[in-house]
């Protein structure tokens, strides 16, 4: 019996946040199963990629980020969370010519079996509809345009109750989607100098995949969602960046208090107040506290109580293990993390997905959620209550079991084998055709 043939898979993504880090293990595995697979991305992405055995191409005529300095981050952190759902959008649909210019130029140089396109980026989303690549597209969070059934992108608000509350929800999602529009024009401006009509709404976009795969568990969402008909739960996507530093405990092997570990953005959201303020939450409990900085805030900002560590980053799957509670912004990957740790967690959102996973987290009684405004004494309750209150430790065990679950289950690597050998086969029949039709 003869081997498959190794297939060639393109991933696009960009230095966005924390993106990057929980898609390298789906590189590795495609790798480690004998395919090519190339990595396009910002080029302070290529040790990542280069690091689980892939090949790098950076961005040329788009947005090429070389390095992490906070001045590069987007200041959305600084406008309301819908402004930042604006701004987002118009820096997606601006830039998605130039991103579509790079991907397309790339597959001309080396034809890829499939595209596999981070879903936020439509640059190289309607690179490949312009040239008939086919495409999957994979996320790292929940659904960043709006879905029916459930509170928008940005929103922070849980699951609808009432006629009343589904009203607000309708309500809002119309809101959203009309800032997401409002950067429309720019897309089909892009859209038109590739000789494509023009989409309706910027989430049509997304249309153009094959499969569109939500990295996240379908435990963690809401259940009411409605998925658009291209769309499938992936399971959590797990990984540690690569420039994560090697963790060595500065507390004795036999200090019995609880590890709480804290770790916000690793992109500037101008979060080193609010850090500040759960250290000195912490410094009243009877607790070690970990604070991991992940780049954007130097350690010299805070000023460490005497049960406090601070370090630059450290490796959170592996530091999760030993915690009792973790304590974040409440971005995607790091709530995962927790999860599958079955650990409690105090959420405190900056903006973009953070305040839609506390409620989430909050619903399912796994944590609970405070504003990034709130005060230190207001933070040193939710913490007390977080690590004498079992209910919490109960639901984040219960939440985390089925997503774990989601985890090991996952089918994603065969998935994408099987999309990237149909798009094989199809391709081996247009030129077997071709020859039939030149005989």
């Amino acid at each position: 019996m003869t081997e498959p043939e190794p297939l060639n898979f393109l991933f696009a993504t960009a230095h966005l946040g924390g993106n990057v880090s929980p898609v390298m293990p789906v590189v590795r595995r495609l790798v480690a199963a004998g395919h090519a697979v190339r990595v396009m991305s910002d080029g302070v992405n290529r040790p990542d990629a280069e690091a689980v055995g892939a090949r790098f191409v950076p961005w040329r005529r788009a947005p090429n980020r070389t390095d992490r300095a906070p001045q590069g981050d987007p200041p959305d952190w600084s406008v309301s969370d819908r402004q930042g759902i604006g701004m987002v959008a118009g820096f997606l649909a601006g830039t998605a010519q130039a991103y579509a210019e790079d991907t397309i130029d790339e597959l001309r140089r080396e034809p890829a079996d499939l595209l596999v396109a981070f879903d936020m980026l439509l640059g190289p989303i309607l690179g490949a509809e312009a040239i008939g690549q086919r495409l999957a597209l994979l996320g790292t969070m929940i659904s960043f345009f709006p879905l029916p059934g459930i509170p928008p992108f940005g929103s922070g608000l849980g699951t609808a109750r009432t006629e009343e509350e589904r009203t607000v929800h309708e309500t809002l999602r119309a809101e959203t989607d009309a800032v997401f529009d409002s950067a429309l024009p720019a897309l089909n401006a892009a859209r038109a100098s590739f000789g494509l009509a023009p989409l309706d709404h910027l989430a049509d976009q997304w249309n153009a995949a094959a499969v569109h795969w939500l990295g996240t568990a379908e435990a963690f969402d809401f259940a009411e969602a409605v998925l658009r008909p291209n769309m499938r739960y992936a399971g959590p996507l797990l990984g540690d960046p690569l420039w994560a530093e090697t963790w060595h405990s500065p507390w004795e092997k036999d200090d019995a208090r609880p590890l709480v570990v804290v770790g916000f953005s690793t992109s500037f959201q101008n979060h080193a107040g609010v850090l500040q303020r759960v250290i000195d939450a912490a410094s009243s409990l009877p607790v070690r506290l970990l604070v991991t900085l992940g780049g954007p805030i130097e350690p010299d900002a805070l000023v460490p109580a005497e049960n406090t560590a601070v370090v630059r980053s450290a490796p959170h799957l592996q530091v999760l293990k030993d915690a009792a509670l973790v304590v974040t912004h409440g971005g995607h990957g790091t709530v995962m993390a927790t999860l599958v740790h079955r650990l409690p967690m105090l959420v405190i959102p900056h903006g973009r997905d953070q305040a839609d996973n506390a409620a989430r987290i909050v619903e399912r009684g796994a944590g609970l959620a405070v504003a990034r405004t709130a005060p230190t004494e207001e933070i040193r309750a939710a913490l007390a209550r977080l690590l004498t209150e079992p209910e919490f430790r109960r639901a984040a065990g219960t939440l985390g079991d089925a997503v774990a679950a989601e985890a090991r289950a996952s089918s994603l690597i065969a998935d994408l084998e099987a999309l990237a050998t149909s798009a094989d086969a199809d391709r081996s029949d247009q030129v077997a055709d071709r020859r039939a039709l030149g005989a």
